[in-house]
C-alpha cells in the first residue's frame, strides 16, 4: 500500500471524531495482531475510504507463504517431475524454486485480478452474469462493500519484505 498521501496518525486521530478514532484504533491493533506491516495507514484508508483493507489482508496474507514460497520448502520440487528429472540432470534447486515461485505469483496475480478486478468472462456473451468479491461479518452476512483489485497488492505481501525482487526483478 503507497504511503505517500497518509497524514501523519497522531493528525489521522485528531481530524475524526470519536466513533471514527475509536473504531480506527481498535482496527490498527486488529491490523498489528495479525502482522500488517502498516496497520495505521490500512485503519486509516479502512475508516476515510470506506475500503474493506482487513477483509482484503486476510484474503491476501497467506498466498505468499503457501502458493509462492513453498517452492523452497524441503522436498517441494521433489514432487514435480519434470524439476526431479532437471535436479538429477544436475539443474541449481535455487534456479528452479524462483521459476516455481515466479510461475506461483504469475498464477496468483492472474487469478486475483480475473476475481476481483474484472468481474466479467468478455468472451462470453453478453448477457451472462459476471461475480464481486464481497467482505462478510464474522457471521457471514454480506456487508455492501466490495473486495475489489487484490492483484494490486499481492507483491507487497512478501514476508521477507523484498516485494519478490528475489525472483521477480534479477
Amino acid at each position: 500500500m503507497s504511503t505517500s498521501h497518509w497524514p501523519e496518525w497522531a493528525d489521522a486521530l485528531a481530524a475524526m471524531n470519536e466513533r471514527d478514532r475509536a473504531a480506527a484504533v481498535a482496527l490498527r491493533d486488529r491490523f498489528a495482531e495479525l502482522g500488517e506491516t502498516e496497520p495505521e495507514h490500512a485503519a486509516y484508508s479502512e475508516i476515510t475510504e470506506n475500503i474493506p483493507q482487513l477483509a482484503r489482508f486476510l484474503a491476501l496474507r497467506h498466498i505468499w507463504p503457501r502458493l509462492i514460497d513453498n517452492w523452497t520448502d524441503p522436498g517441494a520440487l521433489e514432487r514435480v517431475p519434470a524439476a526431479r528429472r532437471l535436479l538429477a540432470a544436475g539443474a541449481d534447486r535455487d534456479d528452479l524454486a524462483r521459476v516455481a515461485r515466479s510461475a506461483a505469483y504469475d498464477t496468483a496475480f492472474a487469478l486475483l485480478y480475473s476475481l476481483s478486478a474484472d468481474g466479467r468472462d468478455y468472451e462470453a456473451p453478453e448477457d451472462t452474469p459476471g461475480w464481486v468479491l464481497m467482505e462478510t461479518t464474522p457471521e457471514d452476512e454480506l456487508t455492501g462493500r466490495m473486495v475489489q483489485a487484490l492483484h494490486e497488492d499481492l507483491v507487497t505481501m512478501d514476508p521477507s519484505g523484498r516485494d519478490g525482487a528475489d525472483f521477480l526483478f534479477e
